[in-house]
């Protein structure tokens, strides 16, 4: 009994070190590709940002594509999250659609986020690989909150997935209007203004 008891603090000291490590890499690699961009980051200055050897982080990612990917994917999933956090339960559909837009909007005011997801991912990871990303995160939130919205009233010319890539292709296109110094309120009163209009409320 004492030897399994030694043994779990190890198991559980590996795992922490391994997530330190991984979240380390992640970490200096986010702030080195806003600061530079992809193209202009080194593997060698994200290991000694880090603090951590090459073998590390080799071991973690396959390579400087893997490492940017994983950062996008964790942003993505943090605008995502945000969303969700924003639309309480119990919340009406139309409201749920609308607070969603704002939060989005917000998220993205993070800094360096519109040039890590607008900017170097798409020209990086390419639109299949971005879009797969997205239809996961913030694009698949919003397919969501469209369908609730339509409540089982979806025109049968209208498909939902387009629809929603379509408008998550305007939010994007919002959002880097808005972080170049456009009204955000402007972009966010009309983004709900345009949502009732697709979803007929309006």
């Amino acid at each position: 009994m004492q030897e399994k008891s030694n043994l779990r603090p190890d198991r559980r000291s590996n795992k922490a070190r391994t997530e330190q490590t991984r979240g380390a890499l992640m970490d200096a690699a986010r702030a080195l590709f806003v600061e530079k961009g992809y193209a202009d980051t080194s593997t060698p200055e994200i290991v000694r940002a880090a603090g951590v050897t090459r073998g590390a982080l080799y071991h973690h990612f396959e390579d400087k594509r893997d490492l940017f990917r994983a950062v996008v994917a964790a942003e993505a999933g943090k605008v995502a999250r945000d969303i969700e956090a924003a639309i309480p339960p119990g919340l009406p559909a139309r409201d749920g659609l609308i607070a969603g837009s704002v939060a989005y909007f917000d998220a993205m005011t993070v800094s360096g986020r519109t040039r890590l997801l607008l900017v170097e991912g798409p020209a990086v990871l390419g639109n299949a690989d971005l879009s797969g990303i997205e239809a996961d995160t913030s694009e698949g939130s919003l397919a969501a909150g469209l369908a609730a919205a339509f409540g089982g009233r979806v025109p049968a010319s209208v498909s939902l997935p387009v629809l929603a890539a379509l408008l998550s292709a305007a939010f994007d296109r919002a959002a880097l209007a808005i972080a170049e110094g456009a009204d955000a309120e402007a972009y966010k009163a009309t983004m709900a203004a345009l949502l009732d209009r697709v979803i007929g409320t309006d």
